[in-house]
């Protein structure tokens, strides 16, 4: 059967884009070659990934055999995203590679189609989830597009483009959803991870994205009533939201806002006196400890702070975790 022309074009122009993620010293010379141990190599005169010097165990292009099969591996991947029979099977072994090429999430995002067919992926689930009909396989399929949404999100080239294209808003529908079953919230933990690739690096536009777009009533539902995991995640973009100037703003300039918004944390606290958990407590701590910064906040906040922080509930936990400690040490001295 004639290949479509589609997918000629997507050859055509993923060909280009492998040359690129196969020869990193083309844009990198220096840096690019350490990282496949060749630190001597300079920019690349254009030659194939494939063509390799015998008895040197290096292609010649100076990328190693190894990390040139690999790459060939991931763009044979990419391309058979094109094929709706092998779609599935291709997005599960990305997803499982996506740690060996720091430069998969570029890959992506410039290859030809591969942005739209992810899209695809992640809208093609709506329907299922309001009324619940979602199964695991159809979640882990969504979950492994996710993943690689990620990728994009964590790479510096990719990231702000990634967030003009307003892509994080395609998530929201997932972080709507309120079913415990493992499959909503495996699709909530990795949509929150897209998210938390996006605000760890503390940029106020990325912040400001976050804020007008009105993902802070999402973050703080699953802060309350999600999992373990996913409250960890989820409480982390919220401190990253509030350590933002604006974003704090946003937070305490309101103050029905901010009431909520400390109950939230407070709910948090109490859920965890049956099983505590160290990263999810550091994690509100620092959120509080920021809030008290605003007058209002830290007034309300010496009346309704949970006393579980303050006497012995989390005494294992302070007796374990010296950070954790100072950080409880620093929230009372600022409440005082």
């Amino acid at each position: 059967m004639a290949q479509s022309k589609g997918l000629e074009a997507a050859n055509y122009q993923n060909q280009a884009l492998y040359a690129r993620l196969g020869n990193p010293q083309a844009n990198a010379p220096v840096a690019a070659a350490a990282m496949y141990g060749n630190p001597g190599a300079g920019a690349s005169s254009g030659q194939g990934a494939g063509n390799i010097a015998v008895g040197h165990n290096m292609a010649s292009n100076g990328v190693p055999v190894a990390a040139a099969g690999e790459n060939e591996t991931l763009y044979q991947l990419m391309v058979e995203l094109f094929s709706a029979t092998n779609r599935e099977q291709a997005l599960a072994e990305l997803s499982r590679r996506r740690d060996q090429n720091p430069d998969l999430g570029v890959a992506l995002w410039n290859a030809y189609g591969v942005m739209t067919i992810l899209y695809q992926e992640i809208i093609a689930i709506y329907p299922l989830l309001n009324p619940p009909a979602l199964t695991m396989p159809v979640s882990n399929r969504a979950c492994n597009s996710l993943a690689l949404l990620q990728l994009v999100a964590t790479h510096e080239q990719t990231r702000m483009q990634l967030l003009k294209a307003n892509v994080p808003q395609l998530l929201y529908p997932f972080l709507s959803t309120t079913s415990k079953a493992k499959q909503y919230d495996n699709l909530r933990l990795t949509s929150l991870g897209v998210i938390g690739a996006l605000v760890k690096y503390d940029n106020h536009e990325v912040i400001s994205f976050f804020v007008a777009t009105e993902f802070l009533p999402l973050c703080l539902k699953i802060m309350d009533i999600g999992s373990e995991l996913c409250k960890v995640v989820a409480t982390f973009i919220f401190q990253k939201i509030i350590l933002d100037d604006g974003g704090f703003n946003y937070v305490t300039s309101h103050p029905k806002r901010l009431h909520t918004v400390l109950v939230i944390l407070n709910n948090v606290i109490t859920q965890m006196v049956v099983a505590p958990s160290g990263r999810l407590l550091k994690s509100v701590t620092k959120c509080l400890i920021r809030l008290a910064d605003n007058p209002k906040a830290c007034e309300e906040m010496r009346e309704g702070v949970s006393e579980n922080l303050r006497d012995s509930t989390f005494a294992q936990v302070l007796a374990e975790d010296v950070s954790y400690r100072r950080l409880v040490y620093q929230l009372i001295i600022k409440l005082a």
